[in-house]
């Protein structure tokens, strides 16, 4: 019974010892140095600017801005930008027309991106006009593997609890996974649903949720980077 307790003492000190050694060496990448920033894009694909969807966001980089000081955050608003999804099939622009996806694009071609989230309305069970557009001319980067291995976060807002919020939530991440990212939900949802009902900021339970998505996928991109 001594040689025993003697054992299990040894193999709880152990235990702890490791425990607090991976912990010190967690911040740490290889060679000794800590990780650098890592960028957290979230981006509302809603036609109304500063509505429920780009609300909901904010707390979801909240969220990731909580998982520690290396977490930069950014919220793009589609709202009021021209993108054409048809130029992913290779149909050109009318000739003198400009539209703003490029500018998009830069900023997700920033070294710092470690992850993504992407909100969106439901709009008859589905995501936004703009949101699939959105997501076709992300074609731009398929073949050069920028978001390939980075994590991302769906979030939808509905106009009722069950408005189909998760349905949209899988479609845009059917479409996410095509490239090749790596789909983070709340833990025990596929993504974030929120009910605009009365505002998005009164909804607790979909504030949480928000919260928990953008600290889920900041939690990721950190682990992925190390």
């Amino acid at each position: 019974m001594a040689d025993d307790l003697t054992r299990r003492v040894f193999l709880g000190s152990a235990g702890v010892a490791f425990a607090a050694t991976a912990a010190a060496a967690a911040p740490e990448s290889e060679g000794g140095k800590k990780p650098g920033a890592a960028k957290i894009i979230a981006i509302s694909c809603s036609p109304r600017k500063g509505k429920s969807t780009a609300a909901s966001l904010e707390e979801c980089l909240k969220g990731a801005k909580a998982v520690g000081e290396s977490i930069e955050t950014e919220l793009i608003e589609l709202a009021g930008l021209d993108i054409e999804g048809s130029v992913a099939a290779g149909v050109p622009l009318a000739k003198g027309r400009k539209d703003d996806f490029p500018a998009v694009a830069k900023k997700l071609s920033d070294p710092k991106l470690a992850g993504i989230i992407i909100g969106t309305p439901v709009y008859f069970s589905s995501m936004t006009s703009l949101c699939k557009a959105f997501i076709e001319r992300l074609k731009v980067f398929f073949r050069k593997d920028v978001l390939a291995g980075k994590p991302v976060g769906v979030l939808a807002v509905g106009g009722s609890r069950n408005g189909g919020q998760e349905v949209t939530i899988r479609s845009v991440q059917d479409a996410m996974f095509c490239y090749d990212m790596v789909l983070v939900g709340t833990g025990k949802r596929f993504g974030a649903a929120v009910w605009a009902k009365g505002g998005a900021e009164n909804d607790k339970e979909g504030m949480d949720a928000a919260n928990k998505l953008g600290h889920r996928v900041a939690e990721t991109a950190l682990a992925m980077k190390r």
